[in-house]
């Protein structure tokens, strides 16, 4: 049984959701302010966190970046149905994926397995593979933790696998619908900037070569290329 970590405020709202999660066969911790969900989210073990933005104590952005610092546990966040930038911000942290409240209860489950999926497609992809050696990249599937020269680089769930399939196919045009759909777990929909924002974070993250040349080549409306 998967374990999630709700943190909101509005207590109609978690309940709601409490019951829905729970009928459909997940276990449920509530949290109503930042301050207190943290405190769960970094002294227990939880399969997922659901965050909303608008918190008291510590908002939904206070939380994630704390919580980055300690912990990688994949991040669904709630956000304002049409602010943009709650979004971006959110996925600039190191959110894996977001929701605009108003949301259908079909769409929430949905998300949620998908995050699910993904963490488990991750191990399940590398399983055959002990130590995985790119250049002056070392990628451990086991752990889920990336190297450069030794040096440990600090990613999220999503940012590893994006990271591993990328590499895959070095040297290969990967289209960004075959991106959202293996990494994201989700057709890539018109304005979702989340592929992009995933890989400008792991950009972000990776030293640059000492040659200077990029890590990866974009090509505009298709999709992205390793260079080996």
């Amino acid at each position: 049984m998967n374990r999630i970590l709700l943190i909101d405020d509005d207590i109609g709202l978690s309940d709601l959701l409490s019951q829905l999660l729970e009928l459909e066969g997940f276990a449920l911790t509530q949290a109503y302010d930042g301050e207190q969900g943290l405190s769960l989210a970094q002294q227990q073990d939880f399969d997922l966190i659901l965050l909303d933005v608008m918190l008291p104590k510590l908002n939904g952005f206070e939380v994630l970046r704390a919580l980055r610092q300690r912990k990688q546990t994949p991040v669904l966040m709630l956000t304002a149905r049409g602010d943009e930038i709650d979004r971006v911000v959110g996925l600039e942290i190191g959110a894996d994926d977001y929701l605009p409240k108003p949301f259908n209860d079909r769409e929430l489950v949905a998300r949620i397995r998908a995050i699910l999926r993904r963490a488990q497609t991750t191990q399940q992809d590398t399983q055959s593979n002990d130590m995985l050696q790119f250049g002056d990249l070392r990628l451990d599937p086991t752990r889920q933790e990336t190297y450069c020269n030794e040096q440990l680089i600090i990613l999220t769930g999503t940012e590893f696998l994006l990271l591993f399939h990328l590499i895959e196919k070095s040297g290969e045009l990967v289209t960004k619908e075959s991106l959202s759909e293996n990494v994201l777990g989700k057709k890539l929909m018109p304005f979702d900037r989340s592929l992009d924002m995933h890989l400008s974070n792991l950009r972000k993250k990776l030293p640059e070569r000492q040659d200077g040349r990029p890590r990866v080549k974009t090509l505009r409306g298709k999709g992205y290329i390793w260079i080996p």
